[in-house]
């Protein structure tokens, strides 16, 4: 399990979908009589945030909830994922913000763990990194997806790592290569500099700049294979990164072809899990 989303985020969510009540629940009179709601999958999915859906379930007033499952998980289809008990009330308050929930992330996680298994069919070991490229707002929600998925973040934000981009050398007029990484060396003596090149020359000549990374993207597995052999002559080359379009589709080609890690934003447009609640009414 990667980590824990906080209770004031949670509260938020609960706030966010019933700040004045239920009215359904409220106006059919229904709200005292105790039930017992079963959340479970209806395809095999890696799961996530069910811990979440677990608390939210806890912080809607249900007197009892348990998760079946964590996340990170592989749940066969038909399998439970989280138990909850309590009135009707708190079971409506709280079942659709964890059913939701647990249905984006654990699409994402799913389709997150497809990628690099198709990965490492082409090259053991190699590692998915997702982009930030998710909803604004959603960074701790869709981190958490991922990594139940086994990738990694590719960057946390603007604050966190040096990655150059062809928008960034506009500023820079015909300076050379060399010239601003060693700027960007001295601005920021601990980071890695990494920067995106559009074509294997590109590379090549940021390689020779001395950066640690290069990231090719919208390359071909042949052209990425093309770098590969030409950055070989090199008596040191960056760690070859390669992002834009990476799938499950093409993930073993690229991973084949010399890559040592993959970027994708693919991830975030995975459909959400299928995942039914079912509430059962105890005997009055």
């Amino acid at each position: 399990m990667p980590y824990l989303l906080p209770d004031e985020r949670l509260l938020a969510m609960l706030r966010e979908d019933a700040p004045f009540g239920d009215l359904t629940t409220r106006g059919l009179g229904i709200g005292e009589r105790r039930g017992t709601a079963t959340f479970r999958t209806r395809a095999t999915i890696t799961a996530c945030c069910v811990e979440e859906g677990e608390r939210l379930m806890l912080l809607a007033g249900c007197t009892a909830a348990r998760r079946m499952a964590a996340s990170g998980a592989q749940v066969e289809a038909g399998g439970d994922l989280l138990i909850a008990e309590g009135d009707a009330t708190a079971l409506h308050r709280g079942l659709k913000v964890a059913q939701t929930l647990m249905e984006v992330t654990s699409g994402v996680a799913t389709r997150a763990r497809r990628i690099l298994t198709a990965a490492r069919e082409g090259r053991p070991g190699i590692a998915v990194a997702c982009t930030r490229k998710h909803l604004p707002g959603a960074k701790d929600v869709m981190l958490k997806a991922i990594m139940a998925g086994s990738c990694i973040p590719h960057r946390l934000g603007l604050s966190d790592s040096v990655l150059v981009f062809a928008q960034h050398r506009v500023f820079l007029g015909r300076q050379p290569p060399h010239l601003w990484v060693a700027a960007l060396r001295a601005a920021q003596p601990e980071r890695k500099i990494e920067v995106e090149a559009e074509s294997v020359d590109e590379a090549l000549w940021f390689a020779a700049a001395g950066v640690d990374a290069v990231q090719l993207d919208k390359l071909s597995p042949e052209q990425v294979a093309e770098a590969v052999r030409a950055m070989a002559r090199l008596p040191k080359h960056p760690l070859l990164v390669v992002a834009g379009g990476v799938t499950e589709a093409n993930a073993a080609a690229y991973a084949r072809a010399g890559a040592e890690l993959l970027v994708t934003s693919a991830v975030y447009a995975a459909p959400p899990a299928d995942i039914g609640v079912a509430i059962t009414a105890a005997a009055p």
